[in-house]
């Protein structure tokens, strides 16, 4: 049932890695260590990798490529990891890639057999980005223990395409990168729902956005002010750093010129 055995590789084409002259999408993966998410990495670029380090880092960064539907396809894998807080490099690194690198989609890999855990991740991310797809990993292991997930359910939960697959075999991943394209051309419209807190705490968290923008108009272009807002409130250092120093600031400001310069 979980095979794709008419599939022929989902018509995912190696490329050669010297003869690329353009990408046409970014895809961000991401996901807890131990979901598959090194192996949809292997299966979408058939070991067609670049390997190197993060800037500054010593942890180990893959970088690969593949053909689908006549784009070709950059895809990253960032290091696995179960939150966002900075308390590791694989933390730091997943989450600065997600807060200033260009990416047109994230992929989150969650494991169907241990959903809740998976879930800490996704809300994290979600309160950063809005650019986000599901691959539901390891829906043949679920189903083999006797665990039903009601996809449209959790779909209305988390309100952002889920794709269950099974990377190791390629089960869906064809449908995964045909939602992936709808959602890069605009055909499907992301709005993911994110955690509500008790009146209280969201009144502060919208009070702290409005202050940051009364204080750093610049800020206002940032997509998520919201995590920005939460991170503080959770007397997140780093964040502090980034305001006071204007990092971000900067880094928005660029993106704003750059993107003026393309439409050009």
């Amino acid at each position: 049932m979980f095979n794709n055995p008419n599939c022929e590789n989902c018509n995912i084409n190696k490329v050669n890695i010297k003869k690329i002259n353009k990408v046409d999408y970014t895809i961000a993966l991401l996901g807890n260590p131990n979901v598959g998410k090194s192996t949809l990495f292997n299966y979408l670029t058939k070991l067609k990798v670049k390997v190197g380090n993060w800037p500054g880092k010593t942890v180990v960064k893959y970088e690969g490529y593949f053909e689908y539907k006549n784009k070709i396809f950059k895809v990253i894998d960032l290091p696995g990891t179960y939150s966002l807080l900075s308390i590791s490099q694989d933390e730091e690194i997943t989450r600065n890639f997600l807060l200033f690198s260009e990416y047109d989609i994230s992929i989150i890999v969650l494991d169907a057999t241990n959903l809740e855990r998976n879930l800490l991740l996704y809300f994290q991310v979600v309160e950063i980005t809005n650019k986000v797809i599901v691959a539901l990993n390891l829906i043949d292991e679920a189903n083999r223990k006797g665990i039903y997930i009601d996809i449209e359910k959790l779909y209305n939960r988390l309100n952002v395409p889920i794709i269950p697959i099974v990377a190791q075999t390629g089960y869906n991943v064809n449908l995964l990168l045909d939602q992936i394209i709808d959602i890069i051309e605009n055909k499907i419209s992301l709005k993911p729902n994110k955690i509500r807190f008790n009146e209280s705490i969201e009144k502060v968290l919208k009070e702290i956005e409005k202050d940051l923008v009364n204080t750093y108009p610049e800020l206002s272009n940032f997509d998520n002010l919201r995590w920005i807002a939460i991170r503080l409130i959770s007397g997140d250092n780093f964040i502090r750093e980034l305001i006071s120093k204007k990092v971000l600031h900067k880094f928005l400001i660029n993106k704003q010129k750059q993107l003026i310069k393309n439409e050009k």
